[in-house]
């Protein structure tokens, strides 16, 4: 079986627990998990469960942010504690984890710590490589809580407002350019925090 296809059994099995009373209870593993080792994003699973209840929208929202800043520390945990016990584990069956992503991190941790967590956080780059990168990297930990709790409730209130507001139609939306959205913006904001420092200053 290839690996789109597991990808695809996994997606739908996830988002099968929308249709069930484990649908809360599913996101906020989901979202935990997806911050260290899991492949797949809480969002799809968010945005059925706001769909099939959206006068509960902002409540699964915040269930979601609370997992995966939680999860997060998690990873971070797992970079600070025992990552040469694992690194292999994750080089080979985690998304996104080689060699490689971790010396670019490195890189960007070196002069970006905030910003970098907050900008995974916000947008599709894998959060997870992140904070375990700051695990590794010994980023300031409430730095990276704090960037994290701002990035991770951002994104997901964003995908609850959108559903509240619109309703199902926003959804469209939402799959073909919401992570191309939040990109944009975030590309922005640094632009923005750069132009305040070095010009306006």
């Amino acid at each position: 079986m290839g690996s789109k296809n597991i990808v695809r059994r996994l997606y739908d099995w996830v988002l099968h627990w929308a249709e069930t009373p484990y649908g809360p209870v599913a996101l906020f593993v989901n979202a935990f998990a997806e911050s260290s080792f899991f492949p797949l994003p809480p969002d799809p699973l968010l945005i059925a469960l706001c769909i099939g209840k959206p006068s509960r929208a902002f409540r699964f929202a915040l269930w979601c942010s609370v997992a995966s800043v939680l999860g997060g520390a998690a990873g971070y945990l797992i970079g600070w504690g025992v990552w040469e016990v694992v690194d292999q584990y994750f080089y080979r069956w985690v998304p996104s984890f080689t060699p490689e992503a971790f010396e670019h991190i490195r890189a960007l941790y070196d002069k970006w710590d905030f910003w970098v967590v907050l900008t995974a956080g916000f947008t599709p780059i894998p959060y997870k490589l992140i904070t375990i990168g700051a695990g590794v990297f010994a980023v300031n930990f409430p730095v990276f809580m704090v960037a994290s709790v701002l990035s991770r409730s951002a994104r997901f209130f964003l995908v609850a407002w959108l559903i509240r507001r619109f309703g199902p139609s926003i959804t469209g939306f939402i799959d073909r350019y919401f992570n191309l959205a939040t990109l944009v913006f975030m590309v922005l904001l640094a632009g923005g925090f750069v132009l305040f420092k070095y010009v306006l200053h």
